[in-house]
């Protein structure tokens, strides 16, 4: 039975991203993806995977929620599917490096007219602290993402509002 269930966690995974057959029209939800799929040895899996919230997991961000479904074997024997999940998402960092811009020499004959550049090499970077406003704000975005609890908090004020 475990195994059974482990099998179509890993199949629901797997199969997330398989398109759904034409033929049956499925209700889109942004927090509920519809999950089809084959088993191996056959038979079949569908259901549906709802994100219920991001939740901060040792520095990571994860994507939480439950997998329900029906698991069909070979033998057409079904088995009901409700599986919890907590998948991490890809890592993200952030400074207050705003922009980096390096630009080679640069020679440009138009009509006659000769225009000659040197190299280029450009850095912006965002200073915060006491009265300086735009610094402040752009290091706070830039480092919005360094802060895996308030990018969960911010990620679940979003799912709300879905």
């Amino acid at each position: 039975m475990m195994k059974r269930i482990a099998a179509a966690t890993v199949l629901a995974f797997a199969t997330m991203l398989t398109p759904l057959s034409a033929a049956k029209p499925v209700d889109l939800s942004p927090t509920a993806l519809p999950v089809v799929g084959s088993v191996a040895g056959g038979g079949t899996f569908t259901g549906t995977l709802n994100l219920t919230k991001f939740a901060n997991v040792n520095g990571t961000v994860n994507a939480v929620g439950t997998l329900t479904g029906v698991l069909t074997n070979a033998a057409g024997q079904t088995t009901t599917v409700l599986q919890n999940f907590s998948v991490p998402l890809a890592a993200v960092t952030g400074t207050c490096n705003i922009l980096h811009l390096d630009l080679g020499p640069l020679h440009l004959d138009i009509l006659g007219l000769v225009v000659d550049l040197s190299r280029v090499v450009l850095d912006i970077t965002a200073q915060s602290g006491a009265g300086n406003l735009l610094g402040n704000l752009l290091c706070g975005v830039a480092n919005l993402l360094n802060n895996p609890s308030g990018l969960a908090s911010l990620l679940n004020q979003i799912l709300a509002a879905l």
